[in-house]
């Protein structure tokens, strides 16, 4: 842990009420050499004015005090969620110190001690927010399945290459790592992609947040993401820390990251650029060093050709890009994950030997599969539930359909045996391009990932033939 980075940004504010005036004045310097802001005091009424008053990061408390104990701070609540408590008690206090705890203080320090410590002290507190933060997300990361293993096969295997160049990236610059955007049609496995990036990644062990934004109220949007102070806007009866915060130093997912007001995407476009995060109702920069994924299901790129995401932030996020394929258009990988996804199922509903025929796998193949990977799983789990027997052939699907021999195209269709002109798929494939972009030569060759020198290339391949 780099404590000074952690606990000490340029400007901290730190409260010290302490009615000793040389260690007051020796603890006071030293917070001082390390860039903080120190506001003094030495009787709880003046504390309860410097609170009323003042926002302070952390609070350095001597419990004892003349007018009473500051024991009495904790209890009134007169502390903003967003200062961290550091309370300081003599010999025979720990009982104190333990009820200090257990009224909201992050850390103690038994006198004496020496100014050294601090910095550790105001890191525990600042990591003991954080996870407070956390644990109201954990319930919904484990319903999203975060514990399901990522299935590649060879429809993702050029994925994989991807992703093993992103993890090798972020293993060699270990900070300030280049967020990463995930696009994909809903269901491909956005969320179950990012969770594998952060727990094969070098912040596996940090925290991981992730959160919905499509579920994010415009308004609560800001508060959601980087935190208010108290009374920062109507019924802000209290401060509370971002998710950005809570992530410090681990990864923040932003699920469909494509739904966030303008506003708020110049905000996240500053934490990507500058590691600074400013919380509604506060007046100072905090750092925030956090490893940004995104996602969305639909292409960025169109949303800024219509004026709703900003280019800028575009271009940052899509520096490290994956895409994910729809599962219609992985081929034989339907079958490999179904049964991936049989052998998980059938694990959790604690049932052994299931297979799935060959007219099961007919018809799975034929499918369009419209919530992609979600839907065949839900697919698998009905057929799991309601079988008779230890064979599953998806009757719950239909009839498997009457393939053309020539439509290369339907996922269950199969190299024939006496061989295949790839030259003649190649031109099936440019004639349907030109088709849907109405002979548009530009339109047609990115739709298929060619050049438009290729694609003419090809074209007049073609015409010499004729």
């Amino acid at each position: 842990m780099i404590v000074d980075d952690v606990a000490f940004g340029a400007g901290c504010e730190i409260l010290l009420l302490e009615d000793d005036p040389p260690l007051q004045r020796r603890l006071a310097a030293h917070l001082r050499t390390l860039g903080a802001q120190v506001t003094e005091v030495i009787t709880l009424e003046e504390a309860r004015r410097a609170l009323r008053d003042l926002r302070f990061d952390f609070a350095l408390i001597d419990l004892h005090l003349p007018d009473g104990e500051a024991l009495e701070l904790l209890r009134e609540g007169a502390f903003s969620e967003n200062t961290g408590v550091v309370v300081m008690t003599g010999f025979g206090g720990v009982k104190k110190a333990v009820e200090a705890m257990r009224l909201g203080a992050g850390d103690y320090l038994a006198k004496p001690f020496e100014p050294e410590e601090l910095p550790l002290a105001f890191a525990r507190c600042r990591h003991l927010r954080g996870a407070a933060r956390r644990d109201e997300y954990r319930a919904s990361e484990h319903a999203a399945g975060s514990t399901d293993e990522l299935f590649f096969g060879e429809g993702l295997a050029l994925i994989r290459v991807q992703l093993d160049v992103i993890l090798a990236t972020e293993r060699r610059l270990e900070r300030n790592l280049p967020p990463v955007l995930i696009e994909g049609e809903t269901g491909t496995g956005k969320s179950l992609l990012a969770r594998w990036l952060h727990r094969q990644g070098p912040r596996a062990e940090r925290p991981f947040v992730t959160i919905n934004c499509a579920a994010l109220p415009e308004n609560l949007a800001e508060s959601e993401l980087f935190g208010h102070e108290r009374g920062a806007f109507t019924d802000a009866n209290r401060a509370r820390i971002g998710l950005f915060e809570a992530a410090d130093g681990g990864t923040l997912f932003l699920d469909e990251i494509g739904l966030l007001a303008a506003p708020t995407q110049a905000k996240v476009l500053t934490v990507v650029e500058e590691g600074k995060i400013r919380r509604l109702g506060g007046t100072k920069e905090l750092s925030a060093e956090v490893r940004l994924i995104a996602a969305s299901n639909r292409p960025l790129v169109e949303l800024v050709e219509n004026g709703r995401f900003r280019e800028d932030l575009y271009h940052r996020l899509h520096l490290l890009h994956i895409a994910l394929p729809p599962l219609r258009e992985r081929g034989a990988d339907i079958v490999d994950l179904a049964r991936h996804l049989l052998d998980r199922i059938a694990r959790r509903h604690r049932l052994k030997g299931l297979v799935i025929t060959p007219e099961g796998e007919g018809r799975l193949r034929a499918q369009p599969w419209r919530g992609n990977v979600r839907e065949l799983a839900h697919e698998i789990e009905r057929a799991v539930i309601f079988s008779s027997g230890s064979a599953l052939d998806f009757a719950q699907l239909g009839a498997v359909p009457e393939t053309p021999p020539a439509d290369w195209l339907n996922p269950s269709w199969r190299l024939p045996a006496e061989g295949f002109s790839v030259d003649s798929a190649v031109a099936d494939l440019i004639a349907l391009a030109l088709r849907e972009t109405n002979q548009n030569i530009a339109a047609a060759a990115r739709r298929l990932g060619v050049t438009r020198e290729f694609l003419r290339y090809r074209l007049n391949q073609q015409k010499t033939q004729d």
